[in-house]
């Protein structure tokens, strides 16, 4: 009868769960409340609170409520505060126009390549390079629709072209300031294998031995795919020429453009050195995600005080880097609210079942079974709900108990699906990087679409045969 309650109450809250996904509702709320719900039914089934050192508040009906509070407490404490602060700084730099600055630099070169088809994979790979500093794919693709679209279609690109590059920019550059990798890496320093790993660690070491060749593998089959449509479309390629407007150009000095260009990099700048120096000159200085990230702010806002002339102006515009940590909280509680419900599915003692479960795969030489059915599931709900991260947060928790259980290295499972949903949400058409990108060029989300599958597809494949080829040995 244990095992009927157990299975029943988990099928019926992951459907929920997925549903949501499906639906683009914010699943917060349903996780939190299916994880009290499971964690009643296990206290119901005489198992308690699946939580280590939980102390009951002597009222079993508060429990799972202290159980969700202790679970605020972590997160706050560790990835949550280190989340606020990105959210913070991307707010503040931003605010004080120097995340326009340096998509102007960037992107002013680009208008000096002449063959059109070389500006393919470079504006793609420069695309990928801006998401260091602006990690919505949503806000990247308005930029560039502002300040690339005009010059590639000048170029000579048809805005087909244009439109499935922009799409596909924000997808897996490496990066410790992005807030799945830093969940990822906080959940895996838990571990005996990976105590004390920092979210820099991570990327530099895991991460980017994937990411990097799958990036470059993304940029030539965009270069084959995009020249290959343009061609079956003949005439219809240069049309439309004539909305194009002209770019705004950015205000200031070399000074001014150089240091602004460089802020919002700083963060990533330091933690690279950092990483080189500790790798290379054994040097004992580690600096953390935030650390670094409160450097950059405090040498941001010197700067601003030397531009404003005026400390008074300056210290008023920091208000906009703590409106931005407040911006930054939902993905905070989606984090706490997906370790409560997997607290609530190891409460019922699902987890334990499962783990059991995958003993008959282990050293089986399937080892890959576990991460194409995660990654698949991941391209489903990518696909259908547009979302690309909502549901590798929700399975962070869970990534270590399955990877031990199949006997793969955890880095199997993190790695390919955080991946895939950033890869797969190009090809998503009711993804809003595709809506925008499609209304913005007066075409329809499946023609944008069409322009990001093969890449986006080709990348995933890639992505997913490298991880397995480099972290199934490791486990």
């Amino acid at each position: 009868m244990q095992e009927l309650i157990m299975y029943g109450s988990a099928l019926i809250s992951v459907a929920l769960v997925v549903f949501m996904l499906i639906k683009k509702m914010d699943i917060k709320i349903t996780l939190l409340l299916m994880g009290v719900v499971l964690m009643f039914i296990a206290i119901g089934m005489g198992n308690g609170i699946a939580v280590k050192d939980f102390v009951s508040t002597g009222a079993v009906w508060l429990d799972p409520l202290k159980a969700i509070a202790d679970q605020f407490k972590s997160t706050l404490s560790s990835a949550g505060f280190i989340i606020l602060i990105l959210g913070g700084y991307s707010a503040y730099m931003s605010s004080i126009g120097a995340n326009d600055v340096t998509v102007s630099v960037l992107t002013k070169p680009i208008g000096k390549i002449k063959s059109v088809y070389i500006l393919v994979p470079v504006v793609f790979l420069l695309g990928n390079l801006l998401s260091l500093v602006i990690p919505s794919a949503s806000n990247l693709s308005i930029i560039l629709l502002a300040t690339l679209f005009p010059v590639m279609v000048k170029a000579g690109m048809s805005p087909l072209t244009s439109a499935g590059i922009i799409a596909t920019t924000a997808t897996v550059m490496p990066t410790p300031l992005g807030s799945d990798n830093v969940a990822i890496a906080e959940e895996l320093a838990k571990t005996t294998e990976f105590a004390g790993l920092t979210a820099t660690d991570y990327v530099f070491r895991y991460h980017a031995l994937i990411s990097i060749p799958t990036l470059l593998v993304m940029a030539l089959a965009h270069y084959f795919w995009q020249k290959h449509m343009d061609k079956k479309m003949g005439s219809e390629r240069l049309s439309e020429l004539s909305d194009v407007k002209d770019i705004k150009a950015i205000e200031g000095g070399k000074l001014f453009k150089t240091i602004y260009a460089i802020l919002p990099l700083l963060p990533i700048l330091l933690l690279i050195v950092v990483f080189i120096l500790q790798s290379a000159a054994k040097l004992s200085v580690n600096i953390s995600v935030e650390v670094a990230t409160l450097f950059s702010f405090v040498v941001a806002l010197v700067c601003e005080i030397i531009r404003k002339r005026n400390a008074k102006d300056a210290l008023s515009g920091t208000e906009n880097f703590f409106k931005g940590m407040g911006n930054a909280m939902p993905i905070v509680a989606l984090l706490v609210a997906a370790s409560v419900f997997v607290t609530g599915l190891n409460s019922i003692g699902l987890i334990n079942t499962l783990q059991q479960t995958m003993l008959g795969i282990q050293g089986g030489g399937l080892g890959f079974v576990l991460p194409l059915i995660l990654v698949a599931l991941t391209a489903l709900i990518v696909i259908l709900s547009g979302s690309g991260t909502a549901l590798f947060f929700a399975l962070v928790p869970l990534m270590v108990p399955l990877a031990a259980a199949a006997g793969i290295s955890v880095l199997a499972i993190s790695v390919p699906m955080g991946l895939a949903g950033n890869l797969l949400r190009a090809v998503s058409p009711v993804s809003a990087v595709v809506m925008i990108v499609a209304g913005s060029v007066k075409k329809s989300p499946v023609e944008v679409v069409k322009r990001t599958s093969v890449p986006m597809i080709v990348g995933t494949v890639f992505m997913f045969v490298l991880s397995m080829v480099v972290f199934l040995p490791m486990g």
